[in-house]
């Protein structure tokens, strides 16, 4: 258990499955109680299970990222449960395919509206109370935000943006104390293809072909990142701010293919 972080809060979405759930055992394991956000309640009520096992405080918020009023009204729980909020993980997305000819504006809105507005909200509405416990943000973001890949257009923009997004708001929240980094994995096995409409066939065919994409010759594992984002939301990263993470197994480094 990390001391300077025991006790701590921290605000996950994405909490119910793949980094975000990972996330969410590494810093509990670290000492940090934990508001989670997600849309499935079960799968919410598993991991609070989980880590209330290990002796941690947990509150559960299931809901869509897309909800305009969500980001307030989690923030708000956190603060009066736990008294502070001193980190936000933004792990929620989503993924699916299409190309300039045929993303719909509806495919495109949904995209923008989970991967950067809620991304967005949930930042601007914990930044106050970060700014009080000079706390940390970490965006969960993706290889394509600065790599460009074909055919999956608005996932890449949208992600590109969330870069963009950390950046900007590292520089404007520095001098109050509150660092802002994203990190950017290459192919993690989790569910976030599956959900973007690849069944089990074409999935496996997926991983199989990441290996020879990643120069590492594998995939990674969603505790590979939540490590990384421990780091970051901890003082050993105290002096890192507006950072744009690749953890890829090295696919930053190669051309798409």
């Amino acid at each position: 258990m990390n001391l300077e972080l025991q006790n701590k809060v921290v605000l996950i979405t994405g909490a119910s499955s793949g980094i975000g759930r990972a996330t969410a055992h590494r810093l509990a394991e670290e000492g940090m109680n934990c508001i989670l956000v997600a849309r499935n309640q079960g799968a919410l009520s598993e991991v609070a299970d989980e880590l209330q096992a290990k002796g941690r405080k947990v509150l559960v918020m299931a809901g869509d990222v897309k909800e305009h009023s969500l980001a307030d009204r989690a923030v708000s729980a956190a603060v009066e449960t736990f008294g502070s909020l001193d980190a936000l993980v933004t792990a929620a997305g989503d993924i699916a395919s299409g190309t300039i000819e045929n993303t719909s504006p509806d495919a495109w809105d949904s995209m923008i509206q989970t991967n950067l507005y809620a991304v967005f909200r949930f930042m601007q509405s914990a930044t106050p109370h970060l700014i009080q416990s000079r706390g940390s943000i970490v965006n969960v973001s993706s290889v394509t935000g600065t790599r460009a890949f074909p055919g999956i257009l608005a996932y890449c923009v949208s992600k590109a943006a969330v870069d963009q997004l950390t950046r900007c708001t590292a520089l404007e929240l520095a001098s109050k104390g509150v660092r802002v980094n994203s990190v950017n994995p290459g192919v993690v096995v989790t569910q976030l293809h599956r959900r973007g409409g690849m069944d089990e066939s074409k999935y496996q065919t997926f991983l199989e072909h990441s290996k020879t994409t990643h120069p590492m010759g594998r995939v990674g594992r969603p505790e590979e990142i939540a490590d990384y984002i421990a780091f970051l939301v901890s003082n050993r990263a105290g002096w890192v701010t507006g950072t744009t993470n690749n953890i890829d197994g090295g696919r930053a480094q190669t051309c798409a293919r």
